[in-house]
This record gives structure tokens, C-alpha cells and sequence, in this order.
């Protein structure tokens, strides 16, 4: 085989990620939003025998076997679908809709929390409908009952104001997606990097990664001072698929 001596190529990547479950060449690719830190990271195990033979030692033969093969990377979009995927959980979607009377237990300064979120006419009454209580604020969980007001009053008027107060709460909500996660078995997906090599006027660096067990997302970020992210990653299992001369593992293509 010729020997090929290539030019200086510097490399700056950049580019969407798709995925798809493994299995369905058929199926379309879904952009998995803006991601970053696309690694791969190969485990070696390395048999060597010694060499017996010459003073001082050294090394008479080497074996090198792959042991596996991980690739991670990051989600900055946390979209109902990346979540559902980071968190192997359900994704459904829930239509708006009006709730009549959904019944709660109220509390000075509590929160009542709605089966739907974004409610909004959100009203409150009594158990038996006969009183309607405005001193409350409307969150997106739910509502909140305020330390003061007609619904506080009529709860501290309790003999166990600790108890609650029996209500009703009748609102609209808009459509929404609900994850339940971890609820899903491991799902195996095929995973393409559209790359551009920026250092190079763009030019294209594709990668096929066939068959990647994605595990669980690191962490979850939801609160703080900086966006929120999902961190994943996942051994790459062999295609049995491919033939002679393929990679079972994964593919590069570069212009």
C-alpha cells in the first residue's frame, strides 16, 4: 500500500448532532438542538509479555484489543423531546383543555398544586360551591394561597386551621408535554454529526455513529445562574449489520 503523507490540516469542529433509534435506517434523523463537547473516548487493554531473554528486560511482544467505545456530548436545548431522551422517560402530550371543580386541600401560605400547569381563570370556592375566594395567586404550578385574605380567614376560622381547608378549584390550561421519567428501558440510538471543519472553510466531516447505549443525563440543571444543559454519553455497540471492511462502530468521512 502507498504510503500518503498528508498536508497540514488543522481541525475546529462544529455542526448539528441527529439521532434516531438504531434500527430504522428508514426513519427520519430528528437535530438534536445546539450541542457541544462531542467526544469519543476508545478503552485499550494492552497484554505485553516481557522480554526474559536480554538484561535490563524491556518488552518482547504487545497485544492491544479494544475494550469499548464512548461517546459523549452535551444538549443545550431542553426541549420536551431531548428531555424524555436524557432522562429515558415518556413523553406525552396533553391537550388544553377546562378543569371543573378539581378538588384540593388549601393552606395559609401553601401552594395548591393543579393537575395541569399555566392555569389561568383560575377560580377557587368552597367545597360545596357556595363561596368563592379572590385573595390568591395564580403560578405556573398551581395556585397560591395568600397569608391574608378571604381564604386565609376562612381557614385560620378553623378549629384545626393546620387541617386546611377543603376546595374546589375550576381554570384552563394550555396544551403541554409531560415527561415521566425514568420509566423506559435503555434505548439504543444511531447518532450523526454533520460536522463542518471550520478551520478548514468548512469544509464537511461527517460521523456515523451506529449504535450508541445512551445512559441517563449526568445531572439535570434546572435551577441556577447559568443555562441549563444535559450532559450524555454511552458505550458504542457493535453492528452486526456491516460487512467486511466496514466499521461495526463508526464511520468518519472527511472532504
Amino acid at each position: 500500500m502507498a504510503i500518503r503523507v498528508e498536508t497540514y490540516k488543522p481541525y475546529l469542529g462544529v455542526g448539528p448532532v441527529y439521532a434516531r433509534p438504531a434500527g430504522q435506517p428508514d426513519g427520519p434523523l430528528y437535530h438534536l438542538g445546539n450541542t457541544s463537547e462531542l467526544k469519543l473516548a476508545h478503552d485499550e487493554a494492552v497484554t505485553e509479555q516481557p522480554d526474559y531473554d536480554s538484561p535490563g528486560g524491556g518488552t518482547h511482544a504487545e497485544v492491544r484489543r479494544i475494550n469499548s467505545v464512548t461517546a459523549s456530548f452535551v444538549m443545550h436545548d431542553l426541549n420536551a423531546d431531548n428531555l424524555s431522551m436524557a432522562t429515558r422517560g415518556t413523553n406525552t402530550a396533553v391537550a388544553g383543555g377546562s378543569i371543573t371543580d378539581e378538588a384540593h386541600t388549601a393552606h395559609v401560605g401553601g401552594l395548591i398544586r393543579l393537575e395541569h400547569p399555566g392555569a389561568t381563570s383560575a377560580i377557587v370556592t368552597s367545597a360545596d360551591g357556595q363561596t368563592t375566594y379572590n385573595d390568591v395567586d395564580i403560578t405556573g404550578a398551581g395556585v397560591k394561597v395568600l397569608a391574608s385574605g378571604d381564604l386565609a380567614t376562612a381557614i385560620n376560622a378553623l378549629p384545626d386551621a393546620t387541617a386546611g381547608l377543603p376546595v374546589k378549584v375550576s381554570y384552563t390550561h394550555p396544551g403541554y408535554n409531560q415527561i415521566e421519567a425514568l420509566t423506559e428501558t435503555g434505548k439504543v440510538w444511531e447518532l450523526v454529526f454533520d460536522g463542518m471543519n471550520e478551520a478548514d472553510s468548512g469544509k464537511p466531516c461527517v460521523l456515523d455513529l451506529w449504535r450508541v447505549n445512551l445512559g441517563v443525563a449526568s445531572e439535570l440543571a434546572l435551577k441556577g445562574d447559568a443555562f441549563g444543559s444535559l450532559p450524555l454519553s454511552g458505550k458504542l455497540l457493535k453492528d452486526a449489520s456491516k460487512g467486511s471492511g466496514k466499521s461495526a462502530f463508526y464511520r468518519m468521512q472527511q472532504v
